[in-house]
């Protein structure tokens, strides 16, 4: 194959011809739409640093799934914030707590939309870490009985898949028991099996008001260094039957989803996170990038690295894209 004989650009003259031989396809059924629910009613904030994303009460939460579900988007994965905090997060896994109420007025209204919930301590406590604090750090096996007993909750409240992101060691099969033993053999566990220790969570920590109250994450999310170890904590969760992986955040991450697209053939997930929105949103507003086209290609990139589903702020914007 040499230049004369073929010219790559033949396959490039028209838009028909690169729609015949494009390889990556987006398509508005890969987007889960993330959606944070807040206590109390008439709630409808909007974060200062995710412009078009917002705090809602779960009234506005309800007509939004119904937006969503009407663009085709499948999904939506649930983040609450309570109406007070403790040092257990009792909100997480109370049947009366803030998702639970939410996954119910969805499910009343929007049946066939799927409900995805966090299952994460965080957003619950009052320190801002993801389980309970011994001696200035997460107690690994004491979090996983909150946390078993929060999917539990979720399921019970008619979620219908859960989402661990805490990075405990062991959660998912002690989720997957919880939940086989009551009777939710059906219920999917998509686990956070890759999440980094990031700095591009920041809006995020805003939007959830989960920002720690002291020190950081590093000591149970993963050192942004590392490459091989998302193999093993990969392998771990599908050794503990998860359903789903998922590596969190994306777009600096590109090199680990394909890694997991090569090594296992579980449906994958990645998480473009807040800080990767905002940056977009940002450039946008100050002329210096096509904010469209960004999005998208940034999306394609994603699907391209191997990703079969994304988790994006984008979801909306770009189903309305793609429908034309």
């Amino acid at each position: 194959m040499y230049f004369s004989a073929y010219r790559p650009r033949r396959l490039r003259r028209n838009a028909s011809l690169r729609s015949m031989v494009r390889e990556t396809h987006l398509r508005v059924e890969d987007f889960i739409y993330p959606m944070f629910s807040a206590f109390g009613e008439n709630i409808k904030h909007e974060i200062s640093s995710m412009p078009g994303i917002y705090q809602q009460s779960i009234e506005h939460i309800v007509a939004e799934a119904k937006e969503v579900h009407a663009l085709g988007i499948p999904a939506v994965i649930l983040f609450g914030i309570p109406e007070t905090k403790d040092a257990l997060g009792s909100d997480a896994y109370c049947e009366q707590g803030i998702i639970q109420n939410t996954i119910r007025a969805i499910k009343a209204e929007v049946p066939d939309l799927m409900v995805i919930t966090d299952v994460c301590l965080c957003e619950y406590t009052d320190h801002g870490h993801c389980g309970v604090i011994k001696d200035g750090d997460v107690d690994n096996d004491e979090t996983l009985k909150l946390l078993a007993a929060e999917a539990l909750s979720h399921a019970q409240a008619g979620a219908d898949m859960v989402a661990p992101s805490d990075m405990m060691d062991g959660r998912v099969e002690a989720i997957r028991a919880i939940l086989d033993d009551n009777g939710f053999e059906q219920i999917p566990i998509m686990s956070y099996a890759v999440k980094y220790a990031s700095a591009y969570y920041g809006p995020f920590r805003e939007a959830a008001e989960s920002t720690p109250q002291f020190g950081d994450r590093r000591s149970y999310q993963m050192d942004p260094a590392n490459r091989r170890e998302a193999l093993r904590e990969a392998l771990l969760d599908v050794q503990e039957a998860a359903d789903f992986l998922m590596v969190k955040p994306a777009l600096a991450y590109l090199d680990i989803i394909r890694d997991l697209r090569d090594n296992f053939d579980l449906p994958l997930v990645c998480y473009n996170v807040s800080g990767e929105y905002s940056m977009i949103k940002a450039a946008a507003a100050k002329g210096w990038i096509d904010g469209e086209r960004v999005m998208m290609e940034t999306l394609l990139g994603m699907k391209r690295a191997g990703a079969d589903l994304i988790i994006t702020y984008h979801a909306k914007e770009a189903a309305r894209l793609l429908r034309g």
